[in-house]
Parts: structure tokens; sequence; C-alpha cells
């Protein structure tokens, strides 16, 4: 091709070429490429070639030296190529090393938003199998060049491109290994720190001179040219991803060794330099390559499969994610021609922190740090190409990738906060309302509270048409004696032990005890408490761990002895409740009243739900405040919001329901104490052992001012609540329904408040603002191991939570495990405020007051965007939070101390002393 200031160009094997290929000169020569009309003529020389200097490697090896053309050449299809590329010369016309880098960036980008843990290793495997294609289609169509490099990042000599089988093994070891943790742990925290240990790697691998020449090549700018400035956006990257916790690096660092030896292995090399292992060149060893990685890939997979199972994964999108993959690998490897392989490590630390979802990052800080690594990444990349490429100045729109969401979230977070109501008209928020309404009627039960004992019995009277049990004058001294604020509010005993005092007489009563202990599989621990010594023993047909429950009782009652009369008991000593009240009273079942049922890991709401209509209510219901809602589930009404009876449509939305981990199910008159039961279930409602032990007690030093506390809810625990055994079950139980809904894992819309049209409606939006939530698993418990698996991929998880991680936040949820939550006295008790959703009724339902001493949340949660956004987003809204939080604390102090647990417990034991008298004949 012939120019204007044309000039002989060197070929391999003259002296010329031979000087100046280890110079300052040859570098300059191939810059050309990019910045003038110099030719320089596509050319592999072998060793049939004249020219091959065959004599430097030795038998056996290839060698190549490919000298890339320049765009001009290729812009001139009549002279440089067949008229059959005419369409390749807009394509080519594009600088090759700007184009090739932002490729990879793209696809790598394209690869992350893509990605599902699902489809990780399918995906692999897919990239791999097409990897060689691509190569080969680029090399027909004449997209890209073959032959090894000569490259602007610093001379050496040409080295042997034999592969090395050793290499290959390692290289597809590596890959597989990095996929496989990528699909069962996650995002690799540590892969930012490849950076600088690459251009170490780099150092290593070359002479004092090559290494400086490359340098010299890049832009300048010490966050490529200084390893310690690399080494600082390492860190601080790799910590961001941790989350500032060093257990996510320590268990990354596998993963990472081996993306190291990866990149290592692709790096070339002087030959006169020590190295563990030869160097491997991707383009010359990509079938074998791919070959060994789909094996390796293949037989991961079977042993996956055989384990837990095969992943569930959209067919179209694991083959969208495998072909981003090899494209980035591809663009990856034309661009390492003209640079390091220490890119690739940067282009991935791009793509990484471009495509977090930032709305769903706990604070604008670290939403803005992500943007800030990505930036700092792009300029990694960007300046490791060669400085003679002038395109790369448009690689800079790809910050556009994180600083658009950045921008758009920040836009829709403050939409949110100015769209908002403040004025409701004549109503008031619906969140206002209901607490004005609860603590004006809160104050008023504290007011009626009686003052006397005859008062007390005679409000006993009126309340449950009977005289107080035995005993109740000095369970009446006890209780004022020691400054009780409840006096009245035991309708929960009553509601519990009224069925057994209508249908059993004393004498049925005690043999209903001990034939239901009797039974095979009862699993139920029978307990004697000694009026005189003020002791309880507990025993079980065939375990010895009670869980607490005679140290709780004898805690309790130490200093009473000789108060209460002697009294036998059942304890359940599982999470879930184990009674269901028939609806006909009599022998009904055989020569006992009652049946043992296993429904362990079974549907059973219906038949939780089968004498709805013939129950008669024991205890009215308290009435729901009259609020206007304005179409959301606020709940208005405790009783009403957990009665089964009422909401056929919780037989799919609590793993109780649907697949309890125990469930051995007494159908009959059974007095059985339990720490929790649903409301058409006949347990008798206990303190659980859990509230006093050391995992759930509160610890005042560990609380923090609410002025100290972080803005957000949070919450972080265990997939307990039910038992996942089938496909796609565990989707419907309480806990994975939380944090699906929080993570924004399913594609909904989430319910707001906003004016349209001068009036309050709800409105349905896409939009749930991240920065408002720390909402995580840590574990995956009571499942088979595949669905154990299956939600460690769906769910975005924390590798560890402090048990006393809530403290720091000023809204603190909790909801139903297997049974009750037993750290819920520690949030009642913090300076949070609790956020509580549950179906299951505890004994301290009449003392613990809704939008007084906490914010109820409706099972569907279809409210849960909007209480959150105004308890946290409006003025109004964080003083109520911050009042209930300081209500709850105080209340917690007067009528949750241990001795509040005894005067309950106290009078509970009087009414069961009362059913088990030999003398007293059933009401009916």
């Amino acid at each position: 091709m012939a120019t204007g200031s044309d000039k002989a160009i060197p070929t391999p094997g003259d002296a010329k070429f031979n000087q100046m290929f280890n110079s300052h000169q040859f570098n300059d020569q191939v810059a050309a490429n990019l910045t003038t009309s110099h030719a320089i003529p596509c050319r592999s020389t072998h060793p049939s070639s004249p020219t091959h200097p065959s004599t430097a490697y030795g038998k056996g090896h290839r060698a190549s030296v490919h000298l890339c053309p320049t765009t001009q050449e290729l812009a001139c299809p009549s002279r440089h190529a067949p008229s059959s590329a005419m369409w390749r010369q807009s394509l080519n016309n594009v600088d090759p090393v700007a184009g090739s880098a932002g490729a990879a960036a793209v696809c790598a980008l394209v690869s992350q938003h893509l990605h599902s843990r699902q489809a990780e290793l399918s995906s692999e495997l897919i990239c791999w199998a097409a990897l060689p294609f691509i190569f080969a289609f680029a090399k027909q169509s004449g997209l890209a060049a073959s032959g090894t490099r000569a490259t602007l990042s610093g001379s050496f000599r040409p080295q042997a491109t034999t592969t090395s089988l050793g290499s290959v093994w390692i290289v597809a070891l590596c890959v597989v290994l990095v996929s496989v943790y990528r699909q069962e742990i996650g995002a690799i925290a540590s892969l930012p720190a490849l950076v600088p240990l690459l251009l170490m790697a780099e150092k290593r691998f070359r002479s004092v001179a090559q290494f400086s020449r490359m340098l010299d090549s890049w832009s300048p700018s010490p966050l490529v040219q200084s390893v310690g400035a690399s080494a600082v956006i390492g860190l601080l990257a790799s910590l961001t991803l941790a989350e500032w916790c060093l257990r996510p690096l320590f268990y990354s660092a596998a993963p990472a060794a081996a993306l190291y030896i990866l990149y290592a292995a692709l790096i070339p090399r002087d030959p006169d330099l020590p190295s563990l292992f030869p160097h491997l060149d991707l383009e010359d060893a990509v079938i074998p390559l791919s070959a060994h990685t789909v094996v390796i890939s293949i037989a991961a997979m079977i042993l996956r499969t055989i384990v837990l199972g095969f992943p569930s994964s959209g067919v179209m999108s694991t083959l969208f994610l495998g072909l981003a993959k090899a494209l980035s690998w591809y663009f990856t490897t034309q661009t390492t021609r003209y640079t390091s392989w220490t890119i690739a490590a940067a282009v991935s630390t791009y793509a990484l922190f471009s495509s977090a979802d930032l709305a769903l990052l706990p604070s604008d800080g670290q939403a803005l740090t992500f943007s800030i690594i990505s930036f700092l990444s792009l300029s990694q990349v960007i300046h490791m190409l060669p400085r003679q490429s002038k395109a790369r100045v448009f690689l800079w729109l790809l910050c556009l990738a994180s600083l658009i969401p950045y921008l758009s979230n920040l836009s829709a977070i403050r939409h949110a906060r100015t769209s908002a109501p403040t004025n409701f008209g004549t109503h008031a928020h619906p969140v206002d309302a209901l607490i004005q309404r609860a603590r004006a009627d809160f104050g008023a039960v504290l007011r009626n509270q009686s003052t006397s004992l005859s008062a007390a019995q005679d409000e006993y009277r009126r309340r449950y048409r009977r005289d107080p049990p035995p005993g109740f004058d000095a369970w009446y001294d006890f209780a004022v004696a020691h400054q009780s604020p409840i006096i009245d509010e035991f309708d929960t005993i009553h509601h519990s032990i009224s069925p057994f005092l209508r249908s059993l007489s004393g004498a049925e009563f005690r043999d209903t005890i001990n034939d239901a202990y009797d039974f095979v599989g009862s699993e139920l621990w029978l307990c004697s408490f000694s009026g005189k010594s003020a002791k309880t023993e507990c025993g079980h047909s065939y375990r010895t761990f009670d869980r607490h429950i005679s140290l709780l009782v004898n805690k309790l009652f130490g200093d009473l002895p000789g108060a209460i009369p002697d009294v036998k008991f059942l304890f359940n000593h599982l999470d879930e409740p184990r009674v269901l009240l028939p609806a006909k009273i009599g022998k009904v079942y055989g020569k006992r009243q009652f049946r043992i049922t296993d429904l362990t890991h079974q549907s059973n709401f219906d038949t939780l739900t089968r004498f709805c209509a013939s129950h008669k209510k024991d205890k009215p219901s308290r009435k729901g405040y009259q609020v206007e809602p304005f179409g959301l589930p606020f709940v208005t009404d405790r009783d009403a919001a957990m009665d089964l009876c009422q909401h056929p449509e919780y037989a799919n939305m609590h793993g109780l329901f649907m697949s309890p981990s125990s469930l051995p199910l007494i159908e009959g008159l059974v007095p059985v104490l339990s720490t929790g039961a649903p409301s058409t279930m006949g347990d008798i409602l206990f303190p659980t052992p859990a509230y006093m032990e050391s995992e759930f007690l509160f610890d005042e030093s560990r609380d923090v001012d609410w002025d100290s506390k972080n803005n957000i809810v949070y919450w972080a625990g265990s997939t307990t609540g039910g038992f996942a055994d089938k496909p796609g079950q565990w989707r419907f139980f309480q806990r994975q329904r939380f944090v699906e809904f929080v993570q924004k894992l399913k594609g909904r819309t989430y319910m707001y408040l906003r004016g349209q049209g001068g009036a309050i409606k709800s409105v349905a939006s896409s939009f749930l603002n991240g920065r408002l939530y720390d909402v995580a698993f840590t574990r995956f418990l009571h499942c088979d191991r595949k669905y154990c698996h299956e939600q460690s991929l769906y769910f975005r998880t924390k590798s560890w939570a402090d048990k006393d991680a809530p403290l720091k936040s000023k809204l603190v949820f909790d909801l139903d495990g297997n049974g009750i939550s037993g750290r819920y006295y520690k949030l009642v008790a913090s300076k949070s405020a609790p956020l509580k959703q549950t179906l299951l009724r505890e004994w301290h339902d009449d003392r613990l007051i809704p939008w007084v001493h906490f914010i109820p949340v409706s099972q569907s949660m279809e409210e849960l965007p909007e209480l959150v956004f105004y308890l946290t987003s409006t003025d109004a809204g964080q003083k109520q939070a911050k009042e209930i939080a300081d209500q709850g604390r105080e209340w917690y102090r007067k009528a949750f101390r241990e001795i509040d647990m005894t005067i309950y417990t106290y009078r509970l034991l009087l009414e069961l002393a009362r059913l088990q008298d030999p003398m007293r004949e059933a009401d009916l």
C-alpha cells in the first residue's frame, strides 16, 4: 500500500527486525498503526517460511508474529480485501483497541445484568462451548486477525505458542471453580484486589525494561501505573462488596486465587524468567481449553444434580447469559493484544459495580460508593489502553451505566418524598388515626383497672360469669404488692380454660392429662408443681431436656412456697401449637376424649378451621377502629386480622398451615400449655422459656439512642416457619414472602398513598426505596437439601448477623418462625420501634397493644411500603415511631418484668388447680 511517506517495514528474520523487536522502536512502529497511515501488513510467519527464525525455539514449536493492519488498509477493500468484505468497512473503521475494550466492558455489563445464580454453571458451559465458534467466525469474517500479539504493551521476544496440556487443565479447573463459587455463594468479594495483584504478576513475568515499556505505553495515570494506588482502589472495592466484613473476603479467597491463576496463565512472559506453569495463549488454545472446561463443567453439573437436584432456570435467559459471557471473553482477548491481561480484572470490577441495583443498597453513601468505584474501575480500563488510541475517550460514556441508575434512584426517592400527600382533608393519615385511637383506648383500660379486692372479684364475675378460683385474694395481694399495672386484663387465660370448665369434671380433667401423657407419640411433658416447695419437676417418655420449662417455673415461684396448691399440667415443648378443640364435647374418639394425628409436613388449614362454624366465641373480639385506610390493609382490628375463620387466604400464606416442621395434632379436650397458638386452636397460653434465655435477653449496654440509629427497617434470620419439601412451596411461607417482598425479587407493584384529583388514593408503583430496608436471610433451615439450596440461590443473604444488630435501627421487624418469635421482647424493651407480623396468640396479648407498644403488619404486607415510608421519611411519622418505641420500652419495664410473668402464671396455676379439683363438676 503506497502512501505519501512509505517506509520499508522490516519482517521477522531480518537483522533490522530482530534489532527492533526488543526496542522502543518496535513499540513505536506498531503504535503507528493507530495514528498514522504507515502500513504494517498482516503477516504470520511459520516454520515453512524462509524468514521464520526457527532456530530460536527448537523443533516442534510454532511461533508466529502478527502485525496488525491499519484502519486505512482495512478501509480500502479494493486493495486489501475481497469485494465480499465490503460490509465490514464500517466496523473496521473503529479503533480496534477502543472498540474491543468497549465491547468487552459492554458484554461483561450485560452478563452481570443477566446473571442468575441458578444459571451460572450452565451458562459457563454454554460460554466455553460457544467461544471456539466465535473465534473462528471472527477470523473467517476478518473482524479479527489471528496470530500472537506484537503489542503496544512492551516488547518481548517471540515465544513458543505450543499449548501446554497442564496449563489447559489448570485454567479449565479455575474457570469451573470460579463458576461454582458464583453459583453457590455469590459475587467474589475479593475480585477487585486482582488488579494490583495482576500488575505485580506482569512485573514478575517480564523483564524490568519490558514492564517499564508496558507502563509507558499506557495513558499516564496513577490508577494503573502505581501498584499502591490500584491496591487502595482494590481494597476499597473489596471491602464495599463485603459490606466491610472480613468474613466474605475470607470465603472468597479461594475463587479469587483461582481467577488470579487463570489470568496469570494468560499473561505473556519473558521465556528467560522462571515460571510455575507455561504461558497459555487463549486464542491458540481455545479449542482444547473449551473442551476441558466443558467436560469439567458437565462433571460439576452432574455431581450437583445428584446432590442438590437440577437448578431451575430459564432456557433462553441461560443461553443469552452464556453468549454474553463468551463475547466478553472474546473481546477481552482482542483487547489484550494491545495491553495487559490486568484489564480483564478491571473490566469485571467495572461490570460488577455498574450492574448493582442501587435502589436496594441500604444508604445513599453506599450507592455513591458503588458509583465511584465503577468510575474508578472504568478509569483503570481506559488508562490501560495505549495512549495512541484516540478513540478511547469515547469509553468514558460507559460511566453512564452506573451514573444514570444512581441519579434515577435519587430522583425516584426525591419524587416519592415530594409526592406524598401532606393533607388528608377531614381524615388523618391512617397511621396517625390508629395510633391516636389505640392510645386513648389503652389509657382508658389502665384507668379502669380494679383498685380493691372486692372490685377485682366483681369484675371477674362480670366478665366470666363465675366466681374467681380459690386463692384469688392472695393472688390479688401479691399483684398489688408488686405494683402490677394489670389486675383485670387476663381474658387470655379465661379463653384458654373455659372449654374445660364447661365440659370436664375435675376427675375427667386429671384422667385426660394422664391419658394424653401415656399416649404413644403424644410428645408431651408431664409437669408436677409442688405447692409446698414451689418446685416443678417435668418428665417425658424418652426425652431428657425440657427446654427450660421446669427452670422457668422454679424461677418464677421460688419465693412462693405454700401459696399455690399442687398442680399437674402438660407442656408442649415443640414450637408449633398442638390442640384443636372439637365442635362437640363428649367421648367421640372411642375410649379417650382425644385423638392424635401427625400432620408434620402436611397441609392442614382445612383441618384447623373445620370447626369455625360451630365454635362459640368465649372471648368477645375487640372492636376494630373505624379509620379510613384509603384502600390499604392497615391492621385496625388485631383479633379479626388473626382470625383464621375470617381469612381463608391464609391457607397459602403461612408455613404452619402449609408444611409445619412438626405437628402431632391433638383433637380433643386436652389441657396442653403452649407458647403460642392461632385463633382456632385451644392450647393454654404460657410464657415461653425462650424469653429468659441468654440469646434473647435484652442488654441495655448494646442499645443505641434513637437519634444514632439507622433510619431503616432491619431484619435478619433463618428460614424457620415451615418445612420445604415440595417444588415452589417455600415461596409462600411467611418469612420467605417478607424477604422476597423487600428484596424486590419478584416483579410486583407496591402501594402508596398519593393525592389524585384532590382525593387521597392508594397508587401502585414499581418503586420501593431499598435505602429503608436491611433485610436478609442468614441461614437456610427446615427444608430438604434441594430446596434449602434453591432458596440460597434465590435470596440475597448475609453471611452472619450479630444478635444485637437490630438495635442499631429505628424500625425492627419481627414475625413468626415455627412458632412464636423469641426475640420479640428484646425488641419491645429497646429504643427501637417493633413492626410485628403474626398469626399466633401469646400470653401477653391482653397487655401488649398494637399501635401503642408496637406496629402491626398485615399478612399481605400491602400496606408495608407506605407504612415504612411514613415512619421514616416524614416528620410526623418519625415522631410517631419514636413515641411507640418509647412507650413500648417504658411499658416493658412496668408490665414485662419477671415478676409480671410470675403474676400471670400464678393466676393461671390457680385456674388449673380449680380445673383438676376432684370434687368439681363440669358446668354442662
